[in-house]
This record gives structure tokens, C-alpha cells and sequence, in this order.
């Protein structure tokens, strides 16, 4: 089964959160992406890099914003697909799905940012459009937040509930190294 991987949001703004004391799940994120990409790129996989871009002016995910910058390590090379998106699936008003059918591709694998945002949201998108579709477990994070009801929720929590919500409905979760199992 041809496979890609689809590396989302790994970008600064996320950086600068962590700088800034923001609680957060699976800090070995970072290094199992980097794993993923090691191990596509040495078998000529396919590598699609989502990179989000804010319309507003003061979201640091603005393309002229310093947090739009790619984090070094995830950085696309050897001309590695790039989709730009404004929302949060990598799928709404991209050529994502057109390039990926093009490019005869049945699975995609899942990492990067948010565990519970457009990691999430790419993920539903793509296993509604038929995509075997693997979330990565360890290879994506989340961030704490307080409902609309006042009550907190810590990012391990919302890192476990997404898993829950994806696993068996829109994707298989599967950690790291079980991924790599699976592509051999």
C-alpha cells in the first residue's frame, strides 16, 4: 500500500509556547517526527509537509510572523511536498486530496500539531475521504485548556481524549515504533 506521511504545524509558534511555560503533553513528540521522517525519507516515501498560515495580522501563525517559520528539524528537503493551509484540516481548500490520489496514495500516517487541533482535524478529513489513515500517538501534542464551562484540562488529558475519539473511528493509533513495524 503506497504511504505518506503527513507532517502538520511543526512550525515556531509552537516553540515559542514552550518558552513561554505553556503545559504540554508528549515532549518526545518533536524526536519521534523526526524519527518518521528518517525512516520515509530513506525508503522514498512520501513526505507532505502542512504548514499553517493565519489571515489575521496578529496570529503568530501569520506567514509573516515568526511562528509561521518551520521548526529546523522538520524543515522539507529534497523538494518534499509543501501544502499551506488557512483552517484547520490540511484538506479545506488545499490540492491535499488531489495530490495525494495523483500520487497513487492509499495510507497516510499522521504526526505533528495539535494532538487535538489540526492534527485532529487533518486525520477526521482523511479517513471521511477514505485514507487508511495511522495517528501517531507519540508523534503529535497537545496543549491544556479551559472549557467554556471554567473547568481546566491538562494536556495529558486532551492528548488521551483525542486519541480516544480518533482510534477505531477515523484512524488506527498506533505509537512510533509500531508504526515503523507497520511499514515493514
Amino acid at each position: 500500500m503506497k504511504t505518506a506521511l503527513l507532517v502538520i504545524d511543526v512550525q515556531m509558534a509552537f516553540v515559542h509556547d514552550d518558552t513561554a511555560g505553556a503545559e504540554r503533553s508528549c515532549r518526545q513528540a518533536e524526536g519521534n517526527i523526526e524519527t518518521l521522517l528518517k525512516a520515509f525519507r530513506d525508503r522514498g516515501d512520501k513526505v507532505v509537509h502542512i504548514h499553517h498560515h493565519g489571515s489575521d495580522a496578529d496570529d503568530p501563525f501569520n506567514a509573516s510572523a515568526p511562528g509561521a517559520v518551520v521548526q529546523p528539524f522538520a524543515a522539507p528537503v529534497n523538494g518534499e511536498a509543501v501544502v499551506i493551509k488557512h483552517v484547520a484540516s490540511g484538506f479545506v481548500g488545499t490540492s491535499l486530496e488531489a495530490d495525494l490520489r495523483a500520487s497513487g496514495i492509499e495510507r497516510l500516517v499522521v504526526c505533528g500539531a495539535t494532538a487535538n487541533h489540526c492534527a485532529e482535524s487533518t486525520t477526521r478529513s482523511a479517513g471521511n475521504l477514505g485514507f487508511d489513515t495511522i495517528y501517531t500517538a507519540d508523534g503529535v501534542w497537545a496543549y491544556g485548556a479551559t472549557g467554556p464551562d471554567g473547568v481546566d484540562h491538562d494536556a495529558e488529558q486532551i492528548h488521551s481524549v483525542t486519541l480516544a475519539n480518533l482510534h477505531g473511528e477515523f484512524a488506527t493509533v498506533l505509537q512510533t515504533e509500531e508504526v515503523l513495524k507497520t511499514l515493514n
